[in-house]
């Protein structure tokens, strides 16, 4: 095994139970409950999936799906979802944010006076530490629970791009890939904290946890990397059917397009709508980004009108032309046959002389 790649998936996963027990620990910390310590058990999924990948993959990922990123998700939504549905009322304000600093610049003069006196080095740290916490600890619950989402999806973005990657995806794709998952992850974020932030939205609880349903759901597009990958066909006789051979040729771009519709732009935009329409509720950042995605959703099935069209037409003039209509995301095969073809047709031309050089010498005659 490489050390650098054992570094990086060590490394990584290392920065995702960190953070999951960071979320762990805001939850407790808001409900004063130590039974919420439970959550940090999920961990162990992503402890036992770090051995088997080490062990069976020799710490390289898997073809179209992440298991460390699923893992995470599993490990850390369970704990956003808490801190979202409480929610507490801590005011936020400047004036306790001074105090909170004052407070904790004259507890650090403290325990470092107390730490010369006393037990040296070590208990200066360990004091540091604690008042550190605390310090923390005083931050407001919302302030806590937007920078979790924050650093969530960014972790999700850096440690994508630390894992090592496989033997089946490139470098390029992979840059491919984590251009889309910035953008994902701003348009998640945006959602998020511009419906959640409503008034009128945080007092009714189930319209709390639809949003948040419809939030994870979009969150499940980050394992998977079919976006920047083909899937492999075989030129097989139930692989000749229209459907099969346009999933074969667009595969990734008929995910996008999924995505888009089915589990991004089209759900945000039916929230969205339920939002305004039913209940009665208008801003403009809710307003502009129901256009966005009314937009995107219309751009996504014209994409998917033209890639339909496009098709087609190639298979009807392949058809006419009497071609067998072979799978065209392998080209690699297709080449190498186009080309032993030709190899042949040349070995036979040149096998067999011209009629007009063999019917020369009878002409002199």
């Amino acid at each position: 095994m490489e050390p650098m790649v054992l570094l990086n998936a060590l490394v990584t996963r290392l920065l995702f139970v960190l953070h999951s027990l960071i979320g762990v620990w805001r939850v407790t910390a808001v409900k004063k409950e130590p039974k919420y310590w439970l959550l940090a058990l999920l961990n162990l999924l992503l402890c036992l999936e770090t051995g088997l990948t080490l062990k069976f993959k020799q710490g390289r990922g898997y073809k179209w799906f992440s298991p460390a990123i699923f893992l995470y998700l599993i490990c850390i939504v369970p704990s956003l979802w808490l801190l979202e549905i409480h929610h507490g009322t801590q005011y936020c304000g400047n004036e306790p944010g001074a105090v909170q600093v004052n407070v904790s610049n004259q507890d650090f003069n403290q325990s470092r006076e107390s730490s010369h006196g006393s037990e040296g080095t070590d208990h200066h740290i360990i004091q540091t530490a604690k008042v550190f916490v605390n310090q923390l600890s005083t931050i407001c619950e919302t302030v806590w629970t937007l920078a979790l989402h924050q650093t969530f999806l960014l972790l999700l973005v850096v440690g994508r791009w630390l894992l090592p990657i496989g033997v089946e995806i490139t470098r390029d794709q992979l840059s491919q890939l984590l251009l889309m998952f910035v953008g994902t992850a701003a348009d998640i974020l945006e959602f998020a904290s511009e419906t959640l932030d409503i008034e009128d939205v945080r007092k009714n609880y189930a319209l709390i946890n639809a949003i948040l349903a419809v939030w994870t759901w979009s969150m499940l597009q980050f394992p998977l990397d079919l976006a920047v990958q083909h899937i492999g066909c075989k030129p097989s006789a139930s692989a000749r059917r229209i459907p099969s051979l346009l999933l074969c040729r667009y595969s990734a771009e008929l995910w996008n397009i999924g995505v888009s519709l089915f589990i991004q732009d089209g759900p945000f935009f039916i929230v969205r709508s339920i939002l305004m329409g039913h209940f009665r509720i208008f801003n403009q950042m809710l307003v502009f980004f129901t256009a966005k995605n009314i937009l995107v959703v219309t751009l996504q099935l014209y994409r998917l009108a033209v890639i339909t069209l496009d098709f087609r037409s190639t298979v009807l003039q392949k058809s006419r032309k009497g071609e067998v209509c072979c799978c065209p995301c392998e080209p690699y095969e297709a080449h190498a046959h186009a080309t032993g073809r030709q190899e042949n047709e040349m070995k036979e031309f040149v096998a067999v002389p011209p009629k007009e050089e063999s019917q020369a010498p009878s002409e002199d005659h």
